[in-house]
């Protein structure tokens, strides 16, 4: 992977954010400083972010990523959407702790700052997909930078665009999908409705909701899945998992799942979670597969 050059391109393209926050990544991407975002959110107030790294009402996206060092580079890059039930995104433990022990075991990965919906389905989707193509270098300002893989991940909310991303992006979709504890179904009594409401409005219809209840959307162009979840988890019932697994088995896509007994929602990369080193586990020997089969 080409890092440096990417990087020095970026500054001279300006693709670089002027004050990014300091998490301690490599480098920050501005979504769109080379094009225009083509929709917006609405969105008019300065976004806030609170001591516990919550970042609310985003409507500027931007990505701060974590190189791999080159002697250990897979081939392997991730964009990270942190959850926060599409009001907020918690950056650290669903985020940049993320991206730090990926970057370590030889993944290079973006945590992604995508903006709000505020009933806006599309924006956050834009944001994942351009996200991508930045880093597979399709995009202006990226040359020099490549990857043989560029994969998604997310949680909650987050796994929510993560998986809209790996079935309805129009131009690039990722590689493959990491998807922990994700909002799929919007099904009542099945669903968050939060995540919903927050996506489409409150007053969404049955025909949106359907629209966007991701287990509808998988197709043959959908890439293969690792699925992540606890089975007492309480905010989002594991039916939005199996729905999901079962739409890709339906499809003929690889997909594995893990459903832990224990650990409710919004565990992440937290040390407090009981089966930490067994999710760690599954997801390198699951990365260590999606690389064994590009190189065949």
């Amino acid at each position: 992977m080409k890092l440096s050059v990417f990087l020095f391109l970026s500054l001279l393209s300006g693709t670089l954010a002027a004050q990014p926050r300091d998490y301690g990544q490599a480098f920050t991407v501005a979504i769109w400083d080379n094009t225009t975002a083509p929709h917006s959110n609405g969105l008019t107030t300065p976004e806030t972010e609170s001591e516990t790294d919550r970042i609310a009402g985003t409507s500027q996206a931007e990505m701060y990523v974590f190189p791999a060092a080159q002697e250990q580079a897979t081939g392997q890059a991730i964009v990270i959407c942190p959850g926060g039930g599409y009001t907020h995104l918690c950056m650290d433990y669903e985020g940049y702790d993320v991206a730090k022990w990926l970057a370590s075991h030889g993944i290079t990965a973006a945590v992604l700052k995508y903006r709000m919906p505020n009933g806006h389905p599309e924006v956050p989707l834009e944001d994942a997909e351009q996200a991508i193509r930045i880093l597979a270098g399709l995009e202006a300002g990226a040359t020099g930078f490549t990857a043989r893989q560029v994969g998604i991940m997310g949680f909650s909310a987050g796994g929510h665009l993560a998986a809209m991303t790996s079935t309805m992006a129009p131009r690039t979709r990722p590689a493959f999908s990491l998807l922990f504890y994700p909002v799929i179904t919007g099904e009542e009594g099945r669903s968050h409705r939060g995540s919903f409401d927050n996506l489409l409005g409150a007053d969404r219809t049955r025909e949106q909701t359907l629209r966007y209840s991701l287990e509808n959307c998988v197709d043959n162009l959908t890439p293969p899945a690792l699925l992540l979840l606890s089975d007492d988890d309480r905010v989002v019932p594991s039916i939005s998992s199996t729905r999901y697994y079962d739409a890709l088995k339906a499809h003929g896509i690889e997909a594995s799942m893990h459903i832990y007994p224990v650990g409710g929602h919004g565990w992440g990369i937290r040390d407090d979670f009981r089966h930490k080193d067994e999710w760690q586990a599954a997801l390198l020997d699951w990365l260590a597969h999606r690389a064994e089969k590009t190189e065949r």
